[in-house]
């Protein structure tokens, strides 16, 4: 951000009636500096200048920096501004603020900041070009600007970030600030941000949290009679006559900027401070905003105003010399056209010989006075073919590529795909489905557009399942359709989206029609894996017998070793593993999808055909044979191929859980609260009552239980919902019985007999008869022991009946213990024993 006109004109002012604002910053300046000299890390502070246009935000950042130039201790100083025709431009206020830092480094340097992080934070800041069909999970290049931003402050000098017209920033760079700012006050970090609150996207809301902006929202408003005075006098000499100077807050409402541009045109006209020169006020005063800028540039001729307009769909950092081709101007009729719209007030210099506007409401009001929306239109296709000339890449151009007409042009389809996959490798997802959605309405041949929607339904698959959820569908129905790999992988990753919605019937049904017009071969055998998994989530699932013998007819009569017969013996391990089968049979099945002591080929944690539900089913499948030390190095190794690929959103959640569970049910509870407390705060990110939010609840709370706390376990509970009515689709471990439990730990016990001879009635008729995933039958004979004894034991003794079936150490103790909780005290100590 570099220093303009109008920054040049108020720095350096009397900043009247601003001083509790200029204050406050220099105490949070202060703070940095001594934090630094005595050595802590904790004094950051953020401040939030709020005001509408032309109150003097952009004064106040420059009075900011001025503070930090002249001071005592040397500051690393990090600017940015947003632009207006630049919020379609991924990561560009982000890359504002550190490609300058990071540019004085060497690539080893660099490498040594980011640590792991390098991969996935490069390509978003512009220092590297992403791999190809690489898809960047916005979480985790987020989470990569953190570690980058705090290792940047922690490393060098104090820091101190300052971004102006914030509201105007790409939504990729104020999601991320918006996130970062509850991390400033534990950083050697000042971060000042000023933006206009009514144009304020919903993505800055947690700016203005109060647990936040606690003291640091800077409120900016209109200047007084007095303070204007002052100013005057300042200006024009102590002489000033009262009228003049009322009469100059009176007009210009004392809005800053209004005033600073009606001193210059005074100044221009050589007119003094006096009661006489009072009618000259308001018509310089109307010259100087933007409406009255706009009808202007109309009396200067078309060069000049076809290079204002140029400019204005440039916005900031603008090239002349692209400018001039962009409005189809000769080099010497550009310079004469830039001379004038320097004298004029309109632009001036920027930094490295680059152009902006002396202010941005001066910009917008060039660009919204365009004669008509055709030309605005087509300066901004000329300036997306002067960036792609360049060599600037698809993605670059792709801000103006969005503002042209649909012209049925084959070729701006392909460069909008082009752009949006440049999109999905930085990690702006938003970005890609905003290409692909004007790729639509170009509109593409008909033999493309079923890809375009199959692309668009995958640009949203990490962050947006429910529109996936339409655009794959609508390319799964388009004739002409899909080819057969893009089919049957539309149909798996729909599949994914819906259920991960809460719609497994739906994803079951999906692939089951895609399998019945597959023909025989490897993608008929994904396809069936897929449409067993689904069925296999459904909580409630009238023919479960049958997908049973289905499943088991399936895994005999395949032995290859593809992805697609390993999947179906995965399936088959956990198939048996929730009915209760002997341990050794479930354990077979799943040792086939190991080569070695890794994963097979085609199901690894990242593969994008399956999803991480196959590997996830092999390690549960672990989790309730008594195999945890397997289970424990199959999801740490999830959880490092999430972090290494920057996938830290859902995926590394859902990992994280599984690690939880397996210290639960190791009995290392201490751990296993801490972790899952972690991993619950992760979640929320992600919303509120999805499946996986379920899990983490449910296993907290079993967590909780073991551990005596019941009242904890209850008020987390409610906290979560975590209650009847269940969703549609199952969680892990059963949900009901977790819910029994916590009935019968309050001491509910009609409650929890009656709830759990209901679950114990709807997994019986499963078929499912696992006792340690879904111990309801053991719970239910603590129940009922003190109304009906008899039952208990009898409860309690099938319950064990079906652990020995099972075979498992930890199944086979639940249930002894079940029993000795039930039995007569002589039988009780043996039974412990």
């Amino acid at each position: 951000m570099v220093t303009t006109e109008w920054e040049r004109a108020v720095t350096g002012r009397g900043l009247y009636e601003r001083e509790g604002l200029t204050a406050r910053a220099e105490q949070a300046l202060d703070a940095l500096r001594e934090g630094f000299r005595s050595g802590g890390t904790d004094l950051g502070s953020l401040l939030l200048y709020s005001g509408e246009a032309g109150l003097g935000k952009t004064s106040m950042l420059a009075e900011l920096r001025r503070s930090v130039a002249a001071g005592d201790v040397a500051c690393t100083l990090l600017t940015a501004r947003g632009g207006e025709q630049q919020r379609n431009v991924p990561f560009h206020v982000v890359r504002q603020l550190l490609q300058p830092a990071l540019a004085k480094l060497s690539e080893a340097q660099r490498r040594d900041l980011f640590e792991s992080w390098y991969d996935i934070a490069a390509p978003a800041l512009g220092l590297t070009a992403p791999s190809a069909g690489m898809q960047s999970d916005p979480q985790g290049v987020r989470d990569a600007l953190d570690w980058v931003m705090a290792r940047l402050a922690v490393r060098q000098n104090p820091l101190v970030l300052i971004v102006d017209d914030l509201h105007w920033a790409d939504l990729e760079s104020l999601s991320w600030l918006a996130a970062f700012a509850s991390r400033v006050p534990g950083l050697p970090l000042l971060a000042a941000l000023a933006f206009r609150p009514d144009e304020m996207p919903p993505e800055g809301d947690p700016l203005l949290a109060a647990d936040v902006a606690s003291g640091g929202l800077l409120k900016l408003q209109t200047l007084g009679p007095d303070a204007v005075a002052a100013l005057v006098r300042e200006e024009f000499g102590e002489d000033a006559d009262e009228l003049f100077c009322h009469q100059c807050w009176s007009i210009t409402g004392g809005v800053p900027y209004d005033l600073v541009t009606l001193f210059g045109k005074l100044r221009d006209r050589q007119l003094k401070a006096v009661d006489e020169n009072v009618p000259a006020l308001l018509e310089l005063v109307a010259a100087g905003r933007g409406p009255a800028v706009a009808k202007r540039l109309e009396k200067f001729g078309p060069d000049t105003y076809r290079f204002a307009y140029a400019a204005a769909v440039l916005d900031n950092e603008i090239d002349p010399a692209v400018a001039a081709r962009v409005a189809g101007l000769t080099p010497a009729a550009a310079k004469v056209a830039l001379e004038l719209l320097r004298d004029e007030r309109i632009l001036t210099s920027g930094r490295a010989g680059l152009l902006e506007f002396v202010h941005p409401t001066v910009g917008t009001a060039v660009y919204q006075s365009m004669l008509s929306q055709g030309m605005r239109t087509a300066m901004h296709g000329k300036a997306a073919q002067e960036i792609i000339d360049g060599g600037l890449g698809m993605a670059a151009a792709s801000r103006h590529l969005l503002e042209t007409y649909p012209d049925d042009d084959a070729e701006v389809v392909q460069q909008l795909r082009q752009a949006a996959r440049e999109h999905l490798a930085v990690g702006a997802p938003e970005a890609a489905r905003r290409c692909l959605e004007r790729a639509l309405q170009e509109p593409p041949p008909e033999t493309e557009r079923a890809d375009v929607l199959f692309e668009l339904g995958c640009s949203t698959l990490l962050t947006a399942p429910s529109i996936t959820i339409n655009h794959l569908q609508a390319a799964l129905s388009t004739v002409p359709g899909l080819n057969p790999e893009h089919r049957e992988l539309a149909t798996l990753r729909l599949g994914q989206a819906l259920t991960h919605s809460n719609q497994c019937v739906e994803a079951a049904e999906v692939t089951g029609a895609e399998v019945d017009r597959t023909p025989p071969g490897p993608g008929r055998v994904r396809l069936l894996a897929a449409h067993f998994m689904w069925r296999a989530f459904i909580r409630e699932e009238s023919d479960a017998f049958d997908r049973f013998q289905r499943l088991a007819d399936l895994s005999e009569s395949l032995t290859g070793d593809d992805a697609g017969s390993r999947a179906v013996r995965v399936l088959r391990a956990w198939d048996l593993t929730l009915r209760g089968e002997p341990s050794a049979q479930a354990m077979a099945f799943a040792e086939s999808a190991f080569e070695g002591n890794r994963l097979a080929e085609g199901i690894g944690w990242t593969n994008t055909t399956w999803g991480f539900e196959i590997p996830g089913l092999l390690g549960l499948s672990y989790v309730y044979n008594d195999r945890l030390d397997l289970a424990l190095e199959l999801f740490n190794e999830a959880a490092s191929e999430y972090e290494v690929s920057g996938w830290s959103g859902g995926h590394l959640v859902f990992a994280n859980f599984l690690q939880g569970l397996v210290l639960f049910r190791w009995g290392r509870l201490e751990e296993a609260e801490n972790f899952l407390r972690l991993t619950l705060r992760k979640s929320d990110r992600l919303g509120r009552g999805t499946p996986l939010q379920w899990d983490i609840v449910g296993v907290l709370c079993d967590t909780l239980l073991a551990r005596g706390r019941v009242q904890d376990a209850v008020d987390l509970a409610e906290e979560y919902s975590f209650g009847p009515p269940y969703p549609p689709v199952m969680v892990l471990p059963d949900a009901p019985t977790l819910y029994g439990r916590l009935l019968l730990a309050q001491g509910r016990t009609e409650q929890a007999a009656e709830h759990l001879t209901e679950v114990g009635a709807q997994l019986d008729a499963r078929g499912w008869h696992n006792t340690v995933w879904a111990p309801w039958i053991g719970s239910l004979a603590l129940a009922v022991a003190a109304e009906d004894p008899d039952r208990a034991r009898a409860l309690a003794a099938e319950g064990l009946e079906r652990a020995r079936r099972v075979g498992t150490n930890s199944a086979i103790g639940m249930a002894l213990r079940w029993c000795a909780a039930v039995a007569e005290p002589q039988d009780a100590v043996e039974l412990l024993r």
